[in-house]
This record gives C-alpha cells, structure tokens and sequence, in this order.
C-alpha cells in the first residue's frame, strides 16, 4: 500500500472506529436498560443477562457497521476537503480514481467482516438468545426465583410466587403458580414445594404437597378443583426451540422456497454488497468547500439520502416476505439502484449540476 492510500485509509479508520464503539455501546446501553425493565436480571440473573446483551450487540453489528462506515467517510474525507488536504494531494497528481480506491480499501474488509456476521454470526447469535429466552420462560425453575416477589411471563402467560425460600433452596413454602392455556386457566396452591433432581434423561421435577389445583374454563361454566397431598410437576427444561428463521443456517435458507425465509436469506447475503455501496455513495457528500462549515448541506443531504436507503432496504425486505415480490428480482433491485446512484453520485459533471454554488 503506498503512503497516500495509506494516509486515506487511516483517516477514515480513526472515525469508523470511534463511532462503531460508540453505536455499539449506545445499543448496549438500550438493550441493558429494556431488560432491566423487564426483570430479566431476575429470571436469568446477571451473567445471563449479560451474554444475551452481548448477542444482541453482535446481531445488530451487521447493521451499525455500514452506518459506521458511511458516517466516517463523511467525516473523514469532509475533514480532508475543508483542510484543502485533497487539493494539495491531486495537485501532486493523485486522481480522484486513487482516492476511491483508498476507501474500497476499508469499505471491502468491513463489508467481509458484515457478511461472516450475517451469514455465520447472525443464526448463532439469535439461536443462542432464543435458548436464553426459553430458559428465562421455563416452568417452575425455583433455584432463580426469590422470596417474596411475583415473576410473570409474558410470552407463556405464568406468573409464580414463593412467600418463602430457605438458604439452600431446597424448601420452599407458600407456593402460587398461574398459567394461561388456550381453552382454560389454572392455578396451583401448595404449602411446601422441593425441587428434585432429575435422573438421566429425565425432565427437572418439583414435589408440590398439601395443595390444590383450579382449573377455570374458558368456555364452559363448570370448573374443577382438585386436592393434593403431593403432586410432582414437571417442569420444561427450556433447551427445546421451535423452528425460527433468524436462527436457522444460511444453508437451510437458501434451500426453502417460504418467502420470509427467502427475505432472511437475502438480507443475510445482502449486507457485503449494501457496506461496499453505502461507500461509495458516502464519498461524494464528503466534498466540502474549506469555508464551509460542518452542519453545511452537503451533510444534510448525506443524511438524507441513507434515512432514503434504510426505509427502502425495510421495504425490499417486507415485499419479499409478502410474497409481492419474487426470489428474482427479491431485495436485489434495491442495490442495482444503488449502484446506479453511486456511479452517478461519483461522476464529478455530476457533481457540480447538483452542488453547484449559485
């Protein structure tokens, strides 16, 4: 690489870098706050917690890392214009073609980089969460359930509370357990409660005595009760998952013919191509006059035009899954456009039609 690529590109690996830490930990920072508003620090408990915060982050890197990246040759090549650093390096005979070619040299590793992640990362990281979240909705998991409080699940319609709890967890007394099923309700009483530990192959158990069970019909008006003096529940390990797309392999993808699973499939091999394009387009909105500040038009329009792509790109993808648009042309015609707005967009007669001074 010779010196004013190498110039270039660490211009622009500077900005790309703060700001992907900075979007980064703001989509953390959101995460945190929308689990701990969710108590899921006391259905899985910190660590848990923090892994899934975790996977959320790397899923959602494959969308940060395009923005990042346009925002930096915004900034960075805007930075170079103002401080006539471009002027200086193409009175030296450095064509525009030499600077482009410094910016595919970032562009096309971070685009490799967002697609390992789309493709590889991505399934991974949801099928990991969703086992997070199946564990955070298992029945009757007493060793993370504290004393004194309700927990509820939205998702499997539970709520359970203990009024007591002693030291090692093996006792507890004064046990309510509510669940929401299709046709009916029902509720479990009991003064003890002991978890068991399950035998090989076994589901985990818990020993419910001297208790009742309410089963409220939904449709019917005659309800039943029934008395217990022990009654061994079994409770849902968790580790099972329904068949999810975001979580399904890109092979297993690319062979169905569902159209959401067709949509998924192409977003997944879409994100190379849109970091690469989104770069290319970023490299005219860079082109500041030196007197011009940074809140100049040229910076407004820059914005413009990617709230323009972001709402287009949800587009493509929901047409796709719809089933309006077909697997041919699917989400690729948006990044035809693309392709045609940054060839033109990079065309300097181009240029100075649309962003000429008046």
């Amino acid at each position: 690489m010779k010196i004013i690529e190498r110039y270039i590109t660490r211009e622009l690996l500077i900005p790309f870098t703060v700001v992907i830490i900075i979007l980064a930990a703001l989509f953390s920072s959101f995460s945190s706050a929308r689990f701990l508003s969710a108590a899921v620090t006391e259905s899985l408990g910190i660590a848990a917690m923090l892994k899934l915060i975790l996977l959320r982050t790397l899923i959602a890197l494959e969308v940060l890392m395009p923005i990042a990246l346009y925002v930096a040759i915004v900034m960075g090549l805007g930075r170079l214009h103002r401080d006539q650093e471009i002027n200086v390096l193409r009175s030296a005979g450095v064509s525009d073609n030499r600077i482009i070619y410094a910016v595919l040299i970032v562009a096309i590793p971070v685009g490799i980089i967002s697609g390992v992640l789309s493709i590889f990362v991505r399934p991974w990281a949801y099928e990991e969460s969703y086992i997070l979240n199946a564990q955070a909705e298992a029945e009757l998991n007493m060793d993370r359930f504290q004393a004194g409080r309700f927990y509820g699940s939205e998702g499997s319609g539970r709520v359970i509370y203990l009024q007591t709890k002693d030291s090692t967890g093996k006792e507890m007394k004064n046990v309510f357990h509510y669940i929401r099923k299709k046709d009916s309700s029902e509720i479990i009483v009991a003064k003890e409660a002991h978890p068991q530990e399950p035998a090989a192959g076994q589901r985990p158990q818990i020993n419910l005595l001297d208790g009742a069970t309410y089963r409220l019909m939904h449709s019917e008006t005659r309800d039943m009760v029934v008395r217990f003096e022990k009654l061994v529940y079994f409770t849902d390990s968790g580790n099972v998952l329904d068949y999810k797309r975001k979580a399904a392999t890109t092979m297993v993808l690319q062979k169905s013919d569902q159209p959401r699973d067709i949509a998924e499939f192409q977003w997944r091999l879409s994100r190379p191509i849109a970091t690469i394009l989104l770069a290319l387009i970023a490299i005219p909105f860079s082109r500041a006059s030196p007197r011009q500040d940074k809140g100049e038009k040229t910076y407004y329009v820059a914005a413009l035009v990617f709230a323009i792509y972001y709402i287009l790109n949800g587009l493509a993808q929901t047409w796709v899954e719809q089933g309006a648009i077909g697997r041919v042309p699917g989400v690729w015609w948006l990044y035809v456009l693309m392709s045609m707005v940054a060839f033109s967009l990079l065309s300097p007669g181009f240029w100075r039609k649309l962003f000429r001074r008046q």
